[in-house]
C-alpha cells in the first residue's frame, strides 16, 4: 500500500471538535491541503506534510481536497500518555522557541514508514484497536522525538496557562467561537476573574464585547472588501447565518446583504 491510499485514521482518545485544542495531536496529512489560523499567524500543509497541533491553544482551518481526496492521520498524545511515556523513558529537555500552535516537523523516512505500518490495524471505522493503540503511539513518539527533539518542552510542559494581557489576548482571538470558561482558562483566570478583569478593561460584558466586535469586523468586510455573509459568518465566530443575520439586522438596523454593491 502507498502513501497514496492511506485513508484516515485516528488514535487515541476522543477531542472535542471545537477550536480549542484540549491535548496536544499528530497529524499526518495523506492527501488534500490545510490551511490553519492560531491567532498568531497562518500556517499551510500539504500532502507529505506532518505537525504536532499543541493543545491550549486556539485554532481554525479549512481543508482542500485533492482529486476529491482528504485523507489525514490524527494520534493525540494525551497527558496520561505523556505522564507514563516520561517514566519509561529518557526525554531530553530541549526548549522550542514558538508559541504556534502547529509546529512543523522534519520530513524523515521513519514518518511514512510508521503511517505506512498502521495499515494492518485498522478497523473499518477508522481507527486503531486499543490493543494496540498505546504502543503504536509509543513507537510514533519514539520516532518524532528522535527527529525533532526540540518538540519535547512543548509536549512534556504540564503547566496550566499563566495569566496574560487579557486586552491583547481577546483582540488577537475574538473571532474563536468558544466558551467563556475556555477563554478564562486559556488567560489563566477563574471564571468569575476574567469576567471581572474584562468589565474593568472594556467597561463591558464578554459576550456582548465579543458579538459587537464580531459584527463591526463583518460590516467592514462585506462593505470594504466586498465578501459575502454566506463567506465570512463561520470565520469571524457565528455558528450559522441566521444567527449571523439576525444579529447584524439588530445591531445596525438592516440587513448585510444591503451593503453588498449592486444591492437593492
Amino acid at each position: 500500500m502507498t502513501i497514496a491510499e492511506i485513508k484516515s485514521c485516528y488514535i487515541g482518545p476522543e477531542i472535542s471538535p471545537e477550536q480549542f485544542i484540549p491535548e496536544h495531536f499528530f497529524l499526518y496529512l495523506a492527501t488534500g491541503e490545510i490551511e490553519a489560523y492560531d491567532g498568531h499567524k497562518k500556517h499551510a500543509l500539504k500532502s507529505g506534510d506532518s505537525c504536532i497541533v499543541r493543545k491550549n491553544h486556539l485554532v481554525k482551518y479549512s481543508k482542500q481536497k485533492h482529486k476529491g481526496q482528504f485523507e489525514k492521520v490524527v494520534v493525540v498524545f494525551d497527558e496520561v500518555f505523556l505522564s507514563e511515556f516520561k517514566k519509561n523513558h529518557i526525554v531530553k529537555n530541549v526548549a522550542i522557541d514558538s508559541k504556534n500552535a502547529f509546529i512543523l516537523l522534519k520530513k524523515d523516512a521513519l514518518v511514512p514508514n510508521f503511517i505506512q505500518s498502521l495499515m494492518p490495524y485498522y478497523t473499518e471505522g477508522g481507527t486503531i484497536d486499543d490493543t494496540f493503540s498505546k504502543v503504536k503511539r509509543e513507537e510514533l513518539l519514539l520516532i518524532l522525538l528522535h527527529i525533532n527533539p526540540e518538540i519535547s518542552n512543548a509536549l512534556f510542559d504540564f503547566s496550566i496557562p499563566e495569566k496574560l494581557d487579557l486586552e491583547a489576548f481577546m483582540f488577537r482571538n475574538y473571532k474563536f467561537n468558544v466558551t467563556l470558561e475556555r477563554l478564562a482558562y486559556l488567560t489563566g483566570r477563574s471564571l468569575s476573574a476574567f469576567k471581572r478583569d474584562f468589565k474593568r478593561i472594556f467597561n463591558d460584558t464578554p459576550n456582548r464585547w465579543l458579538i459587537q466586535k464580531r459584527l463591526q469586523e463583518a460590516h467592514f468586510q462585506i462593505e470594504q472588501e466586498g465578501k459575502k455573509p454566506s463567506d465570512i459568518y463561520l470565520d469571524l465566530g457565528f455558528e450559522n447565518i441566521s444567527h449571523f443575520s439576525f444579529a447584524f439586522k439588530k445591531y445596525f438596523g438592516y440587513n448585510p446583504t444591503s451593503l453588498i454593491k449592486g444591492s437593492l
